[in-house]
């Protein structure tokens, strides 16, 4: 991986000097924000603070073909859109740790660069496995694993945001006051989402998630007291479940009377569908949740909204827990 990005970047320098003169003859490029994310909901995040002056800037979403986070690669395209953007956002955990060597090449040392793993800071968790989880293989590691997932807290999208729009604020002065508008109304419709999972959780029969599939929902149980059982953690990179595994979800599923079993987006569910032939009653639900990692520039065309996906997520949610 080292050695893709490090031909990536000498690319980025040979054509250095050819962006310089492509850019003095584009005013009209010149006078909008480039900003760039790497993933969906960075970039409606960067949508809604921008409201209605959208058309002053441009805004690019690397992973818009739906390679995942975990799995994502840049191109050369993606470099060189990178290193010469007014403001660039990014997961910061380990699935970006070609982030790196990409900015210390960057064309634009003015450009502001967002970590959302450094904006949370303490309230980021390392990756766990929880009873009954199938453990991946041991790998030398050199720190702690962090869970990547936080934009699924509503709780962080709302730190997140505030953060984004005071970033945007220092770039573009002139719509300060138009931003800092958007976003507080965005933060309010956040807290009302918050609010309706509170109220559903507080309500709900069962209080105990069981996913047939990796886990990147972590800190959205976290935010509610609930419990949860899975196949993988969020970042594994497993897709084979063992029968230790399979029969401990089976049983758990017995043992809590859950109506359904959990995956997340995708159209294999296999290891869902082998929980289910191995309890009991042999017919619980197969219900998805969306973790928002496979998502499009289609989608966003379509109407996806980062709203839109975690109010689908509670309608699941209120199913799953009764």
């Amino acid at each position: 991986m080292k050695k893709i990005i490090a031909l990536l970047l000498a690319l980025v320098m040979m054509i250095g000097l050819f962006a310089a003169c492509t850019k003095q003859n584009n005013s009209e490029k010149k006078d909008k924000l480039s900003i760039v994310t790497t993933i969906f909901p960075e970039y409606d995040w960067v949508k809604q603070i921008l409201g209605d002056k959208a058309d002053t800037a441009e805004i690019t979403m690397l992973l818009d073909n739906g390679v995942d986070l975990h799995s994502y690669q840049p191109t050369a395209d993606d470099i060189v859109k990178i290193s010469d953007c007014d403001m660039f956002i990014y997961v910061g955990g380990e699935s970006d740790e070609w982030v790196d060597d990409a900015l210390k090449n960057a064309t634009n040392k003015d450009m502001k660069v967002i970590n959302l793993l450094d904006v949370l800071g303490n309230s980021v968790k390392t990756e766990e496995t929880v009873e009954g989880m199938q453990e991946e293989e041991e790998e030398s590691e050199e720190g702690p694993e962090y869970d990547e997932h936080v934009w699924l807290s509503l709780k962080n999208a709302k730190v997140l945001v505030e953060a984004i729009s005071k970033s945007l604020q220092e770039l573009a002065p002139d719509n300060k006051d138009s931003y800092s508008a958007n976003s507080d109304a965005y933060v309010k419709k956040l807290s009302a989402l918050d609010d309706k999972y509170k109220a559903a959780v507080d309500g709900a029969k069962y209080k105990t998630v069981l996913f047939g599939d990796r886990f990147p929902f972590r800190y959205l149980v976290d935010d509610y007291g609930l419990s949860y059982y899975a196949a993988f953690a969020g970042c594994s990179a497993e897709s084979e479940a063992s029968f230790e595994t399979i029969s401990f979800l089976a049983k758990k599923v017995d043992e809590l009377k859950l109506p359904c079993v959990l995956t997340i987006e995708g159209t294999q569910h296999k290891i869902a569908e082998t929980i289910i032939q191995n309890t009991s009653s042999k017919n619980q639900k197969i219900l998805t949740m969306d973790s928002m990692q496979s998502t499009t520039s289609k989608d966003v065309e379509n109407g996806t909204t980062y709203l839109s996906v975690m109010e689908k997520n509670l309608s699941v949610l209120k199913e799953a827990l009764g």
